[in-house]
């Protein structure tokens, strides 16, 4: 699935949601647990930031941000990733 993203027109206009998750994803990566960042749609179909992470850490979910310059990010419990 194809996310849209905002141009980058004029200074006034907002960031793409690709380059605000480039932006923030080491520090993000970087916070207990965090094992994933990407980029999908919320409930209501507009653009999010999705943090993935190992286990629901209270700690973890306190330092990641309700939004990153105007994108709602959204936290998912995705578990230990495994390689096959």
């Amino acid at each position: 699935m194809l996310i849209p993203e905002k141009p980058m027109e004029g200074a006034g206009e907002p960031p793409a949601i690709g380059e605000v998750k480039a932006r923030h994803e080491e520090r993000l990566l970087s916070l207990p647990g965090v094992i994933s960042v990407g980029i999908g749609l919320g409930p209501d179909g507009t653009p999010v930031i999705i943090v993935g992470l190992d286990s629901m850490r209270a700690s973890t979910i306190q330092e990641i941000p309700e939004e990153l310059d105007g994108y709602p990010v959204q936290v998912e419990m995705i578990g230990t990733i495994r390689a096959l």
